[in-house]
Order: C-alpha cells, then structure tokens, then sequence
C-alpha cells in the first residue's frame, strides 16, 4: 500500500533557493493543498533568482497514472521561471529514466537530477 502524501515547503533567502521535500502518494486534495501552499510561496520571491531544490528521495518509480501528474507539476515549476531545479532521488535508474524523460518533454534545460 503506498504511504499516504505529505510535502514540506521552505524559502531559503540567504542560499536563493526553495526547498521541497515530497513524500508518498498524494490525493487530490492534497495536491490541491500543494498547489497553492507551492504557488503562495514562490509568489513571495524572484524565482528566475532561485534555484528550486526538491527531494524526492522518498518517491518510487512512477506508474502509468502517475506520469500525467508528475509532467504538471513540472510543467508547473517550470513556468514559475527558475534559475535552476536539482531533483534529489534515490538511485534508481528506472526513476531517473522517467524523470529525464519527463524533463526532456517539457523542454525544461536546466533541470538536473542527482542521485544520492
């Protein structure tokens, strides 16, 4: 059974990042609550000066269901103009494999994951 969702949302001033953490599946709702907690934070700063760093060493290989979501929400920290995005993951190459993808399909260039 897959761990139910929770997110973690911190502007750094002093390093000009963002600092996510996301773990487990979310509902819905919760990606709701995501979005806009996500949307008023980033609001709050110049992302183009910010690097958005997300750990996502907590997620597992995406399922077919799951791809439409994680492509939004990149399409999402895409158009919010940052400087840089760093996805930290688990190494997996399945993972990493579909991330890149999803990347590479957004067109979105400076993205970089690391494996830990």
């Amino acid at each position: 059974m897959a761990k139910e969702g929770s997110y973690d949302i911190k502007v750094n001033s002093v390093a000009k990042s963002i600092d996510m953490v996301i773990k487990g599946t979310f509902t819905p709702e919760q990606v709701e609550a995501f979005v806009k907690d996500y949307t008023s934070k980033v609001q709050s700063v110049q992302a183009a000066d910010y690097t958005l760093n997300v750990d996502s060493t907590d997620m597992d290989v995406l399922t077919q269901e799951m791809v439409p979501s994680m492509e939004n929400s990149i399409k999402m920290y895409q158009q919010s103009g940052f400087d840089k995005m760093v996805i930290k993951i688990k190494e997996n190459a399945i993972l990493k494999m579909q991330l890149n993808r999803i990347l590479r399909n957004a067109n979105f260039a400076n993205a970089e994951i690391k494996e830990v």
